[in-house]
């Protein structure tokens, strides 16, 4: 364009900078996000594979054990299950029965998320669940609760003790003194014979979303930065 030259602006160039660094950081981040995203599924998909591992009382690494299928042989103690509420299946309000199994041969507990079931009609009732007696053999998946809270859910104490708001082992351990092993044990329907509902998802795959997002911003800064070229051509002063 021989009637054009390339004229920036002080102000104009330094915002179109700012504008530019969020944006690329924005990107970036979430290129980030999809690449950790990826990463999770992968080590879940493989752990899957793992052969199974039997939980006895010594404790073991929660983080080593996340994911792998695991065995474990004692007896449950009703009287200090406790129920996590909010919890969906199939569109369906209800919950999460949670029951400390006592190890055999020990003293070691382990927690058992036994499963889903619907809210009763009566919704100030907790449901009832019948509960298998003397020693059985629990299998399933180890999982490590998550130990984030809601910031916009101050913690509280429940109306009832025995209807919690997330699963904390932390608050198991401080109700109820004794060895806890670190991991949750997400019981299987292989040798159950109660009506729980057993479906536990796999992470969430928001890989291609987060790539999306990734996209966008950096075509964000693309965008800015030819319209920050394209505005600052001014035509040529005659001589």
């Amino acid at each position: 364009m021989p009637n054009f030259e390339f004229r920036p602006r002080l102000i104009p160039g330094i915002a179109v900078v700012l504008g530019l660094a969020l944006f690329v950081h924005l990107g970036q981040w979430q290129a980030g996000k999809a690449e950790r995203r990826q990463a999770e599924i992968r080590e879940h998909t493989e752990r899957a594979q793992h052969a199974v591992y039997r939980l006895g009382a010594q404790q073991v690494e929660a983080e080593t054990l996340r994911g792998m299928p695991v065995t474990v042989r004692g007896h449950f103690e009703p009287d200090h299950r406790f129920f996590v509420d909010n919890r969906l299946q199939d569109g369906k309000p209800g919950l999460h029965l949670v029951m400390p199994l006592r190890i055999e041969g020990s003293e070691t507990r382990v927690l058992v998320n036994r499963g889903w079931i619907a809210w009763s009609d009566r919704s100030s009732d907790l449901p009832s669940v019948l509960t298998p007696t003397g020693e059985i053999e629990i299998n399933g998946v180890a999982d490590v609760p998550s130990g984030k809270k809601f910031f916009l859910m101050p913690e509280h104490e429940d109306a009832n003790p025995a209807l919690w708001t997330r699963l904390d082992p932390e608050r198991f351990e401080k109700a109820y003194p004794g060895v806890l092993q670190p991991v949750v044990v997400l019981q299987s329907d292989v040798g159950a014979t109660d009506t729980l509902v057993r479906k536990w998802p796999p992470p969430e795959d928001r890989v291609a979303m987060h790539q999306s997002y990734s996209m966008q911003w950096f075509g964000m800064a693309a965008a800015l930065l030819i319209f920050y070229g394209v505005a600052s051509l001014r035509k040529k002063e005659s001589a």
